[in-house]
């Protein structure tokens, strides 16, 4: 175990840096924040549920499928209309949602879901950074993926949840105008990320 600590610390950077990074999965949180501090918890564990099966995946041995410039381009098309109707869906119900304390028309759950399987970039993520992190915990057997998980998944659940609580307990604080500014902003954010991932996977064939 501790000749994986090296390994297990650029494993904590890493991950960090990348739930850190706005997108589709933080705009998602900050949405869902509004109506419940454990939405950031809910959905880590939605988008565990589609990044363990991933790493599975990359383990053993599928990461070059990933790669394949028409599976990526595949990939693309069809997560970029998801991220696109997900920041039409937030747009729409940013009024409901701040003035008359609605919701977003899916739980938090499947939100993690959402944000994971129709995002190209966590797909392509996985099969280059992550697939080049796994490589490196391939001599420590099964014992070494099983902890590569956890110390991951545990970086997206701190952060996510976090990220959460601090929107929850803050927002009514940021007065109306603010939020819906912070909800239309978190809308564009989606439909960028989604018109950027479409784009991308056309000039593969181009």
């Amino acid at each position: 175990m501790v000749a994986m600590l090296p390994i297990l610390l650029s494993v904590v950077v890493i991950s960090f840096s990348g739930v850190m990074m706005p997108g589709p999965m933080t705009a998602v949180t900050l949405a869902k924040s509004y109506k419940s501090p454990w939405a950031g918890t809910q959905i880590a564990l939605g988008h565990a549920i589609i990044e363990v099966p991933m790493i599975l995946l990359i383990y053993f041995g599928f990461a070059q499928f990933f790669q394949n410039d028409i599976v990526r381009l595949v990939l693309s098309v069809l997560g970029s209309g998801m991220i696109l109707w997900l920041g039409i869906i937030m747009f729409r119900a940013r009024v409901e949602v701040v003035e008359k304390g609605k919701d977003l028309p899916y739980n938090s759950f499947t939100a993690g879901i959402l944000a994971s399987v129709f995002n190209p970039f966590f797909l392509l993520w996985w099969a280059t950074i992550g697939g080049m992190l796994i490589m490196r915990i391939l001599d420590f057997g099964t014992t070494g993926l099983i902890v590569f998980i956890i110390v991951h998944w545990s970086c997206d659940l701190l952060w996510l949840s976090l990220f959460s609580k601090v929107v929850y307990r803050t927002h009514t604080l940021w007065g109306r105008k603010l939020q819906e500014w912070l909800f239309i902003a978190c809308s564009l954010l989606l439909v960028s990320f989604g018109l950027w991932f479409l784009i991308s996977g056309i000039q593969l064939v181009i």
